[in-house]
């Protein structure tokens, strides 16, 4: 499982011209599930994601985490955080785990970010999303269990 995490000001996700998830200050996450994943993945990397300290204290270091400063997330499944560019010009994506898998971690790994308090939103699962963001920092980092 792969979840790649921006620091935002704020961010939202559009499907078909209608925001479906939008936040405040916080965390925008591209989730990537794979073949072999199961919920210990999701469960190390949503509380790895909630207490990661990122966020500023009053000395402007990195001291804080989502919870601390009660941050919102953003949370959107991207199965091409999974593609394999080494071989040819077109990526594959055989470690991504297939559509019926993917959605049930997914969700679950929702629920578990949303079980800790935050404010969650989402983007709409095997759909074309827009992501719109305002990175703070710039901060983005890659989290992989």
């Amino acid at each position: 499982m792969r979840v790649l995490i921006q620091r935002v000001t704020r961010a939202s996700v559009t499907v078909d011209g209608e925001i479906s998830g939008e936040i405040g200050p916080g965390l925008l996450a591209l989730i990537g599930i794979a073949v072999a994943d199961t919920t210990k993945e999701a469960d190390y990397l949503a509380d790895k994601m909630v207490n990661l300290r990122i966020f500023a204290d009053e000395q402007g270091r990195m001291n804080r985490s989502a919870l601390d400063i009660q941050g919102e997330l953003l949370l959107v499944s991207q199965f091409t955080l999974y593609g394999d560019c080494r071989k040819g010009r077109r990526p594959s994506f055989d470690a991504a785990a297939p559509p019926a898998a993917a959605k049930e971690l997914y969700e679950y790994f929702v629920r578990k970010v949303a079980g800790t308090g935050l404010r969650v939103a989402t983007g709409v699962f095997q759909a074309h999303m827009e992501v719109s963001l305002l990175n703070d920092g710039p901060v983005t980092l890659l989290l992989e269990s």
